[in-house]
């Protein structure tokens, strides 16, 4: 029986416990001390208020992290395939991308505002540089970790290596693919925040989700700043929703994970 979409989701049972477990911290508190933990009603009075603002700093986090996420997965594609193809290839630069990777953002924000400039070019290339490590490790590992057997058997019957790769590999590292897809989608809304901190720019407007939360940090309106938070949450969400869908139209008529209803 095979999986329905909705049963990828989340239960809503879960969100109302968390926002109950919230509530109940919240009154916790003393005083003196919740303002530190503005209570989920709080929160949501904050973004109505700021609605406009925190719409205005989603629109410009959601352009540069899905500049970014995009270019992470074409570059990744390409390179993921000429790691499978060579065991030597893989040897020789896999050490430089995890280097890449163990480069903190805020180290390399000053580097891509001195390289492209303050703002959404910086964002997206922030946004690139922490959303292409999953998507790469997990792509060449879907690619190499075809059925040997299979393998042996496309030789047997004399395909050239562009068909095993287009007809074997590649369906065979779809799984695979979407898993980093998926983890790429939930820390490209948190990459683009931190970059728009260290790398951003209010200019014309252009103000991401990262730098409205310094506003309100230095303002110390806590409660808009947790509905900043929110809302990059609500962010990830989507962009993960967005992956969900297409994961599902792509494997659910083949994949063994979409093919039981008690996974």
């Amino acid at each position: 029986m095979r999986k329905p979409l909705t049963s990828l989701l989340p239960p809503a049972a879960a969100g109302a416990a968390f926002l109950a477990v919230w509530q109940g911290v919240h009154q916790s508190l003393s005083e003196d001390t919740r303002f530190l933990l503005p209570s989920p009603g709080a929160v949501g009075q904050a973004m109505l208020d700021h609605q406009a603002t925190l719409v205005r700093a989603t629109l410009n986090t959601a352009e540069g992290a899905l500049a970014g996420f995009g270019l992470a997965v074409v570059v990744s594609t390409v390179i993921s395939i000429l790691l499978a193809l060579s065991p030597w290839v893989r040897r020789a630069f896999y050490p430089y991308l995890m280097a890449l990777q163990m480069t903190p953002l805020p180290v390399l924000a000053p580097i891509c505002v001195i390289w492209v400039g303050a703002g959404l070019k910086s964002v997206a290339l922030l946004t690139f540089v922490i959303s292409f490590f999953p998507l790469v490790v997990n792509t060449t590992q879907g690619l190499v970790s075809t059925d040997r057997n299979l393998v042996e058997l496309f030789q047997l019957y004399g395909a050239r290596p562009w068909q095993k790769l287009l007809l074997l590999r590649a369906p065979a590292a779809l799984p695979y693919f979407f898993t980093g897809l998926r983890i790429a989608a939930t820390i490209a809304p948190i990459g683009a925040v931190v970059a728009d901190m260290n790398a951003g720019s209010s200019a014309g407007d252009g103000g991401g989700l990262g730098f409205q939360a310094v506003i309100f940090a230095s303002q110390a309106r806590y409660a808009a700043l947790f509905a900043t938070a929110a809302t990059t949450c609500l962010l990830g969400f989507a962009l993960n929703a967005l992956v969900l869908l297409v994961a599902w139209l792509c494997l659910r008529h083949w994949h063994d994970s979409y093919e039981r209803s008690d996974r």
